[in-house]
């Protein structure tokens, strides 16, 4: 699944982070928290990786 938006794409990094052990998974909030519990590594890298130029900056 792609990012539809920066704000997306940026939730989806620090909810990999925290999966990877890169971060604490307490610190987490709203979106990436969800994204962390509810997400394999797989799907927050193919998630995580879209260019953020590519996209806008919040989806409608």
């Amino acid at each position: 699944m792609r990012a539809q938006s920066q704000q997306q794409q940026k939730a989806a990094g620090a909810a990999l982070s925290a999966k990877r052990g890169d971060s604490d998974p307490d610190d987490l909030q709203g979106a990436s928290q969800n994204m962390y519990e509810n997400m394999t590594e797989a799907e927050l890298e193919e998630m995580a990786s879209v260019p953020r130029k590519e996209l806008p900056k919040q989806s409608h």
